[in-house]
This record gives C-alpha cells, sequence and structure tokens, in this order.
C-alpha cells in the first residue's frame, strides 16, 4: 500500500480514511444512514496535427460525493476539499440541507445482504495495468506520433488528397472507494490506453470526406497502435462519389462500429425510473414476448479483464451475470433500491455493465457485415448515424443515416443524407441477423445487425 500511495490517481490509505471520516461526520450531524464515494482520476493525452505536435494535456479529479438519508429525506452533495475541519463542516451542512427537503421514505441503502463483499482491493475486476504507472511523456509522444501518415500519402491516382489529419494517444486510471453506513465498502480501479484519428480528404472535384476510426483497451499491450489513421482514410476515400439512392423499404446491415445506436434505446427503456413515470415504451415489457426470438441480450459484469466488468454498482449492490433479452421475451428492468419500493417490485442493480448481444443466423454464425451483406442480397450499409432520436415513451425513431448501397452482396455506391423512420418494437421484430464480430474494445458488445423491410427516405 505505501507504493501505491505514490501513484498518480490511485487512491491512499489516508483518503480513504478521509472519506470514511466524512461519513461518520454525517452520522454525528443526525443522518440515519451515508453513502460515501471517493472517485480519483488522472487522464493524459498526446494530440498530433498533420504529423506535428499539437497538444498535451494532463488532468486530474478528485471529489467526495455524500449521500445523505435523514428523517425520510434523501439528498446529494459533493466537494474536493480532503481535510478533516472542511469535511466535518460539508457534512454537518449537507444533513441540514436535506432535512429542507420533501419526505420520502423510499429512501434508503440497499439490504446489506445485496451488496459485493468480494471488492476489497479495487483489482479485482482484473482491469488495472501496472505498466500505467511506469508512462512517460516520451512514450506518449511516441505512441501519438507512431499513428501519423500525413506526409507519407500525397496525392493518389484517384485524385484524392490527404487535407488534414488529427491523431491522438491518451491513458487514464480512475479509481473509487465506496461505502457505507450499513457496513458495505468497495473498490474499483481500471486503467484505459486509447488511440484514435481522424483524416479529412479532398476528390478532384474538391469535395470534402472525413474518416474517423480508435482503439483501447484497459491494457496497454493490447492497444492496436500505428493502425488507426490508415482505416480513418479508407473510411474516409469510401465516401468518395456518393450516388443518390430511391427510397423505399430496403434490408438494412448496420456496422458493428454503430450498432449500439438501436440498442441504447432498449435499454433506457428497461430503466425502472422511465417506466415508474410512464416514459417507457416497454413499461408493460417484463417477463413478455415483445421482441422476435432471434433476439438475446445478456448483461455480463462479470467478465473479468473486459470492459465493462465490475462487482458493484453506485450502492454498492453486487453485480451478477444476468439476461436482458432472451429469445425476445424482457427478462429484467433495471432497478436500484429507491424504485424497487417506490414500484413495489424487486430490486436489480442500477444499470447496465457489459451488454452482449449474442450472434444468430439461420444456419451458422455470420462473422461479420460482409458475410452478412451476401446472405441478405441487397439493400443499404449503414455505417454512420447524422443526428436524429428515438422517442423513448412511444419508441418511434427518426434517424439520418450514412453509409452504402449494396447488390449481390456487393457494395455498388456510397449514400448519404439518407433518413430511417420506424418503430423500435417493430425493427427489433424484423431483426434477420447479428454477428459475431462486436469490437472487444467495447464495453457494449453489439455486433454488425440486420433488419429487413425498413423504412428509407431518399
Amino acid at each position: 500500500m505505501e507504493n501505491e500511495r505514490n501513484i498518480a490517481g490511485l487512491i491512499s490509505e489516508k483518503e480513504k480514511s478521509l472519506a470514511l471520516f466524512c461519513m461518520e461526520a454525517a452520522l454525528r450531524h443526525g443522518a440515519a444512514q451515508v453513502r460515501v464515494s471517493l472517485s480519483k482520476s488522472v487522464l493524459d493525452t498526446c494530440g498530433m496535427l498533420n504529423g506535428e505536435l499539437d497538444k498535451v494535456t494532463h488532468s486530474a479529479d478528485r471529489s467526495v460525493f455524500l449521500n445523505v438519508f435523514a428523517d425520510d429525506r434523501y439528498g446529494t452533495f459533493s466537494t474536493n476539499m480532503l481535510d478533516e475541519k472542511e469535511l466535518e463542516s460539508f457534512a454537518a451542512q449537507a444533513v441540514e440541507s436535506v432535512r429542507t427537503l420533501a419526505r420520502d421514505s423510499c429512501r434508503r441503502l440497499p439490504d446489506p445482504e445485496r451488496t459485493a463483499k468480494n471488492a476489497t482491493s479495487g483489482k479485482e475486476a482484473g482491469l488495472y495495468d501496472s505498466r500505467y504507472e511506469d508512462m512517460v511523456s516520451e512514450q506518449r509522444y511516441e505512441i501519438a506520433r507512431g499513428e501519423c501518415i500525413y506526409g507519407k500519402y500525397g496525392q493518389g491516382s484517384d485524385g484524392i488528397r490527404l487535407v488534414s489529419e488529427e491523431c491522438e494517444y491518451s491513458d487514464s486510471v480512475d479509481d473509487n472507494f465506496t461505502a457505507d453506513s450499513l457496513g458495505f465498502s468497495g473498490r474499483h480501479t481500471e486503467t484505459s490506453f486509447a488511440v484514435c484519428s481522424e483524416v479529412t480528404i479532398e476528390d478532384r472535384a474538391g469535395r470534402k470526406y472525413s474518416g474517423y476510426w480508435w482503439d483501447s483497451s484497459p491494457f496497454a499491450g493490447n492497444l492496436a497502435t500505428g493502425q488507426c489513421s490508415d482505416a480513418a482514410l479508407k473510411r474516409a476515400a469510401a465516401q468518395v462519389n456518393p450516388a443518390s439512392h430511391p427510397g423505399g423499404r430496403f434490408c438494412m446491415v448496420v456496422d458493428r462500429s454503430v450498432s449500439s445506436r438501436l440498442v441504447s434505446p432498449l435499454i433506457s427503456a428497461l430503466n425502472a425510473a422511465s417506466i415508474q413515470q410512464e416514459s417507457s415504451f416497454l413499461k408493460d415489457s417484463l417477463d413478455k414476448k415483445i421482441f422476435s426470438d432471434r433476439l438475446t441480450m445478456i448483461d455480463l459484469p462479470g467478465s473479468t479483464g473486459k470492459p465493462g466488468a465490475r462487482l458493484f454498482d453506485s450502492e454498492g449492490v453486487a453485480t451478477c451475470d444476468m439476461d436482458i433479452i432472451r429469445d425476445g421475451v424482457v427478462r429484467t428492468w433495471y432497478t436500484n433500491t429507491y424504485m424497487s419500493l417506490k414500484m413495489g417490485i424487486k430490486p436489480t442493480v442500477e444499470g447496465v455493465s457489459r451488454p452482449v448481444l449474442m450472434p444468430y443466423g439461420e444456419d451458422s454464425l455470420l462473422a461479420g457485415a460482409g458475410e452478412i451483406m451476401s446472405k441478405c442480397g441487397s439493400g443499404i450499409y449503414v455505417t454512420g448515424f447524422n443526428g436524429g432520436n428515438c422517442n423513448q415513451t412511444t419508441g418511434n425513431f427518426s434517424y439520418g443515416i450514412e453509409g452504402f448501397a449494396f447488390n449481390d452482396g456487393k457494395i455498388t455506391h456510397p449514400v448519404r443524407e439518407m433518413v430511417i423512420t420506424g418503430n423500435m418494437i417493430t425493427l427489433w421484430n424484423s431483426l434477420l441477423y447479428a454477428g459475431n464480430d462486436a469490437r472487444a474494445c467495447t464495453r457494449w458488445q453489439i455486433p454488425s445487425l440486420c433488419f429487413e423491410n425498413v423504412d428509407f427516405s431518399a
């Protein structure tokens, strides 16, 4: 532990003791129950512009969050001052403020039986890479510089010219210690390493196109470096010479890099707060078959060493692997302690950790978008969303898209400025395929997807 005290971004024993002091101070001043959370993080970035060093940033944050339950009232407060005298005053004022709020008897800490008991060091989720401790500015610069292709790529024989390139490398550490007055104590520590690149090109006619790519990992050795700009350039070049496409109902293949956009409304609609307020299109869905039996999505917070792994939520409640939707049947709502008491239903955890949408194919697992297009024949391959939204109450959506038309399983030409409209329940009931190509670097494991009869406007 002595060594950890000197590592930037990691919570020291002294800081942990001060967080506990803050909790005890709130109890001394009359709180019935208290939860305290100490978060500490450090982020370093190194950015390149057109092959030259453009920016270097170093940011650090440390905050104490105090959740106070007093006289059937509840409030949340935060401070970045870690001093006993300041914390004593902070806690006293917090309790006094809570007593001015309206009563709500459903506000309380979770049952201690539901809280995690095995998150003591912060390393149990397997997301901390000690190599972070040895990172220095020179290494960050070399990694960022290694992404650059500006100056190596002139004007191609096809007339495409590289106009600009922005590359960035970043690494960070996030440490959280949470404790409550009913005995819970837990810690979660993780590192992150990331690279990204955005390039802009110009065609013969002076039209500009941009492409973006990235990679990230909790572990420095797993980061795919030196590839982002090449991938971004290919994605930009593929957009050259878009052609108009008539509107209609077509098969839609959605690339793995953007498919989570269509899953996010489902996750949001399964939040118990939205359901209780009748602002969810899945408000009557629990244990009912709402979607196609081709849709199975599970939450895997127990995936040690994978993005999204965690042993407890912000209440300290222990996580577990669980079905979200199984064969089209909704298996859970995300229900924290407050909403469970408000609605009179069983509590779960407050939200999703690592959602995994399971592959689906008629005869075998489909590797990705290319194989899915071969199965579909013709349609629109969506590689980006440009604005739009989904109405969480009705499930109706409208999204601008860009991508490619394909025929006989082969891409024919880029398309831009098309719009898809429909309803989320209808869309997911038209699911044809789910690939096996979710990116390992993402917390949400959503592969390439395929839907039939999607309404496109030209």
